[in-house]
């Protein structure tokens, strides 16, 4: 009798071991769900090579939500702000 009931309760685990692999297996990971790509907006903004104007356009993009990328010397004498919110 006692050897049956041991029999049933391995029988009992065995099954619930398998479900919760197949579970496991088969259902949706723990990990969160694949995050939307994100949409960026960029802005390209031609100043004038002195500190005072380079300074006030960053602040006015800053305040705005604009993060400074990148800045690029078109032709040497005209720097370009490239901004991305």
């Amino acid at each position: 009798m006692q050897n049956a009931r041991l029999s049933i309760a391995w029988m009992i685990t065995g099954v619930s071991l398998g479900a919760l692999g197949l579970l496991l297996f088969i259902g949706e990971p723990f990990t969160a769900k694949a995050q939307e790509s994100k949409r960026f907006q960029y802005q390209i903004v031609e100043v004038l090579p002195d500190t005072q104007n380079m300074q006030s356009k960053l602040n006015e993009f800053g305040s705005s939500g604009w993060e400074l990328v990148a800045v690029s010397m078109g032709n040497m004498t005209e720097p370009r702000l490239i901004f991305k919110k």
